[in-house]
């Protein structure tokens, strides 16, 4: 009797602090960044002859084409990847890691980074993929059997494909309908964003208005009024758009100011990373807005001194340029978000770059490609949740990432508490590595924060409050029965 009188309250203050910590997350809604990307050269499907480059929507510039379009390439939270002439596909690095694992890939004509995977057109108009196999798989490189498509954009964790007939197909992740494409129809490009589960899918149509689908609790898909239109950027949770005239718009979250690209002007071409948004002048200068860094540590924004750039691409925190000469700069993404993203200093004879989340990929001259990133650095650091669930690429991670990241680094404390985990994870995650046997336990602890972060991360305001309000009865009957229990005494039999 004693043990049950002392679970109860045990498990009631357990759910007082995961309704307190939820509606915490639910004051603070936070950030996320997008941006587009584009130029005169947009869009436009143009692509009804059957040869290779007819197939691309949009012609990726070539390093020494400064003044023409760069191709408005869709990319996850984070950036795209290029396109150009057709060849094939070659990745560096002695352990790539899945998603840079396209070193047998031919006749590539446009490829394109995802979350933790990569997408590649081919010029026959079918599509190849790769991704990380340490990550789940949701069906997002399910695309074996596409054919006649002139233009392929990764999201989080699902595809999307162009055909010339202005008509989308998609696949993976469809929580939120991300992949509820297939009424679509006059569309010139294709745009597939968002976060793990809350994707969402973004459509230009050659009006230049534009249709979203997907998770919209940002308001990331409230695109229906947008005219003029000639590029579109599917970001994490929000959406950037192009205009005719040189000018951006932006909706959904915009915590750090990633959408305030309301005063740019002589735009030719917009990329949003996972919490900024970086956009092309013709002069070969760069504009950025969003999240800079974190404890001094990103600075993917500092790009103002950038010139002669042919083409910016906005990652997941790292920003990657292309310069006419064909070489590639890229800034950002530092510890603890280093994945080798960033070393694109020998790459020579680019013609487009991508940044995704995690890694960046390079198109050559010579139709080859090079990517470095996909994993992390290696280094002496390891924290506990890494160490409890043995890979860094585990579903569960990536919750509390997204957790972490739109949560705790937007407020001091959060930053604070994340300061804190780091300095005195390394420790604990060696000797979590040395005694095996505590990995399911500690797995199971971590459980709460998990469960806790996925519904702050992927529900809607609405889902949020119902879930609330649920916890809170249940609070409020586990009083009420421990308190009915207490006052009849003990029980003689």
């Amino acid at each position: 009797m004693n043990k049950r009188k002392m679970r109860l309250p045990a498990l009631f203050s357990i759910l007082l602090v995961f309704t307190f910590a939820l509606l915490a997350s639910i004051a603070q809604a936070s950030s996320v960044p997008v941006s587009v990307l584009n130029e005169h050269g947009v869009p436009r499907s143009t692509a009804h002859s059957s040869d290779a480059a007819s197939r691309m929507p949009l012609k990726m510039v070539s390093a020494m084409d400064q003044e023409q379009a760069t191709p408005g390439i869709a990319a996850y939270s984070s950036s795209k990847m290029g396109l150009e002439d057709d060849g094939p596909v070659v990745a560096v690095a002695d352990t790539d890691p899945g998603c840079c694992d396209v070193g047998n890939w031919t006749d590539i004509i446009q490829v394109e980074a995802g979350y933790r995977h990569t997408v590649g057109l081919k010029a026959d108009g079918t599509v190849v993929a790769v991704r990380d196999n340490e990550d789940n798989d949701y069906g997002e490189c399910d695309v074996g059997s596409w054919t006649d498509i002139i233009y392929a954009s990764a999201g989080a964790y699902h595809t999307a494909g162009l055909k010339p007939d202005g008509t989308v197909v998609a696949v993976g992740r469809n929580d939120y309908g991300q992949c509820d494409v297939g009424d679509w129809t006059g569309i010139v490009e294709v745009s597939a964003g968002g976060a793990l589960a809350s994707g969402h899918t973004v459509g230009l149509k050659a009006d230049g208005t534009v249709v979203a689908v997907g998770w919209n609790a940002q308001g990331q898909c409230d695109v229906g009024n947008w005219t003029d239109i000639i590029q579109v950027s599917a970001g994490r949770h929000f959406t950037v758009g192009l205009k005719a005239d040189g000018t951006a718009v932006a909706i959904g979250r915009n915590y750090y100011g990633q959408c305030d690209v309301g005063g740019w002007t002589d735009i030719v071409q917009v990329s949003a990373g996972a919490w900024h948004t970086v956009g092309r002048k013709p002069d070969g200068t760069v504009a950025a807005v969003g999240c800079n860094d974190w404890n001094a540590q990103w600075g993917q924004c500092e790009i103002c001194d950038w010139t002669g750039i042919t083409h910016a691409s906005a990652g997941g925190y790292h920003t990657a340029g292309l310069k006419a000469a064909g070489t590639v700069i890229a800034v950002g993404a530092n510890m603890p978000r280093d994945y080798g993203q960033c070393d694109v200093g020998g790459w020579m004879d680019i013609i487009q770059v991508d940044a995704g989340k995690f890694h960046t990929v390079g198109l050559k001259a010579d139709g080859t490609a090079v990517a470095v990133g996909g994993q992390p650095v290696e280094s002496n650091q390891c924290f506990i949740a890494t160490a409890a669930y043995g890979t860094p690429m585990a579903e569960e991670l990536g919750i509390l990432r997204d957790f972490r990241d739109a949560y705790l680094l937007t407020n001091p404390m959060g930053q604070a508490l994340v300061d804190l985990y780091y300095r005195v994870s390394p420790p604990m995650a060696e000797f979590i590595i040395e005694h095996p046997g505590l990995k399911p336990i500690v797995r199971l602890g971590l459980l709460p924060a998990v469960a806790m972060s996925a519904l702050a991360v992927n529900t809607t305001p609405v889902e949020k409050t119902a879930i609330v309000g649920l916890l809170t009865l249940t609070s409020v009957a586990l009083v009420v029965w421990t308190t009915s229990r207490r006052g009849k005494g003990p029980e003689y039999t």
